[in-house]
């Protein structure tokens, strides 16, 4: 589904929600993706407009994502040889969704001569709820906030992405950097100092695993994915980050991509321990 962002109003699926954090005009032409999880997520800016668009991720994103770049370029009234540069989700995540990311993104930003601009794939669960929570429950209305996420992603195999930042300063400042881990192992490491809110699929996936993490109020769902990696996507544009697209590299955190059938019998008694 494509939908057009202005500075007023936004498609998120088949509902209308505020546009955060964009603004009316764009000084630059900004391509962004990610696939790194079972969401496809594209957005487009310019200087006359925004437009995202969501759907199916997982295997059908590197069937699906080019095509669907072609449309937004289309809707959006640009071509690819205009873009500044090329943002994607470099991870962690799904490793097949990782590598479509990354393949794409270098191979377009090779053909086109422009720079890539890699986002953490987590920061984008921490920029979409920060659009969720403090006033209003959008990122204009909650710049001048100080809050403090953390993200949990489930990662299959019964352990989770996480990280964990703080927005401060109109800016995002990293605390925990990216990790791969059992539950438990967070539950550890932030049960002393919990975060202020938690987000990510890991709560639904692995709930009862992470119930000893007490305090963070939990964000179950994300609003506008899209949106919150093109915010993303133009302050690292405006910080100058881009790089040469050669450097368009996964972040993977995991090696081994399956369990053998003693572990995946270990990880269900686990949890039915939990």
């Amino acid at each position: 589904m494509i939908a057009r962002l202005n500075s007023s109003h936004a498609c998120h699926l088949h509902d209308a929600v505020h546009v955060a954090g964009l603004g009316a005009l764009m000084p630059a032409r900004l391509l962004a993706f990610d696939t790194s999880t079972e969401v496809l997520a594209i957005a487009l800016g310019t200087p006359s407009g925004s437009w995202v668009h969501h759907g199916s991720g997982g295997a059908k994103a590197s069937a699906t994502l080019l095509p669907q770049v072609a449309a937004l370029c289309q809707r959006g009234g640009v071509t690819l040889e205009s873009l500044d540069a090329i943002a994607f989700g470099r991870g962690p995540g799904a490793f097949t969704g990782l590598r479509t990311s990354c393949a794409v993104a270098q191979g377009l930003a090779l053909g086109l001569g422009c720079p890539v601009l890699p986002i953490d794939s987590l920061l984008i669960v921490a920029e979409d709820a920060r659009a969720q929570v403090g006033r209003g429950g959008d990122a204009d209305t909650n710049i001048d906030i100080d809050i403090d996420i953390g993200v949990a992603m489930d990662a299959r195999m019964g352990e989770v992405y996480a990280a964990r930042w703080r927005w401060q300063g109109g800016r995002w400042h990293l605390r925990d950097a990216p990790m791969l881990c059992t539950p438990e192992a967070l539950v550890a490491a932030w049960r002393g100092q919990p975060p202020a809110w938690l987000a990510g699929s890991a709560w639904a996936a692995l709930g009862p695993r992470l119930a000893l993490l007490v305090g963070p109020r939990v964000l179950h769902t994300e609003q506008n994915r899209a949106a919150a990696l093109l915010r993303l996507a133009v302050a690292a544009h405006a910080r100058g980050d881009g790089v040469d697209a050669a450097l368009a590299l996964p972040l993977y955190l995991r090696d081994k991509v399956a369990l053998t059938t003693d572990e995946r019998d270990a990880v269900r008694a686990a949890a039915a321990a939990a």
